[in-house]
């Protein structure tokens, strides 16, 4: 039973085994996730997913794509499920969950979640040292890109344009995505 007003740690997040349904934990506060995602973003996410995936069996990459509902605990006071993440460092994953920031984050977003992915997330992703997050948001059909590593200018996108994976920009191939040929 979760008290009031009360901050939680990660760790004591994560031995919670009475809670009904999918949480995480920002900023010490326990949240509710969104009911289960709509059609569409469980279509974006499988083929985003996918691609990523793919792209790096393809060119033999030591990072791992992984997806909700994994654990990510960024830290002691942060420990969130994001849609898709990419972690090039092995060391980070155990049997249950990811151990600090990922390399690449994607959200994406649904009506009921949009302010808590765009702003709270954003803030905590940036912070905790996640190298490029991507919120995908398919009701305006944009894509924001925050390439944090590179302290760079946000970029903003339409579901038409390729967009280029900012950890893998230097591969040959880059990875690019275009979220209309996923749909």
């Amino acid at each position: 039973m979760l008290e009031k007003n009360r901050k939680y740690t990660s760790d004591e997040f994560l031995t919670m085994n009475d809670l009904e349904g999918r949480y995480e934990l920002v900023s010490g506060e326990v949240y509710a996730m969104s009911p289960a995602p709509n059609i569409i973003h469980q279509i974006l996410s499988g083929g985003i997913y996918l691609t990523i995936g793919n792209y790096i069996k393809k060119h033999k990459g030591k990072c791992r794509v992984l997806a909700a509902p994994t654990d990510v605990k960024l830290n002691d006071e942060n420990t969130v499920q994001p849609d898709i993440f990419v972690v090039c460092d092995p060391d980070k994953l155990d049997e249950q969950k990811c151990n600090g920031a990922p390399d690449w984050v994607i959200e994406i977003l649904s009506p009921s979640n949009a302010e808590h992915d765009t702003v709270e997330k954003l803030i905590i992703y940036s912070k905790c040292g996640v190298r490029e997050y991507w919120i995908v948001d398919p009701m305006n059909e944009k894509v924001l890109v925050y390439p944090f590593a590179e302290k760079k200018i946000t970029g903003m996108f339409t579901f038409d344009d390729e967009i280029e994976a900012g950890i893998y920009k230097d591969s040959e191939p880059p990875l690019s995505i275009r979220i209309r040929d996923i749909l």
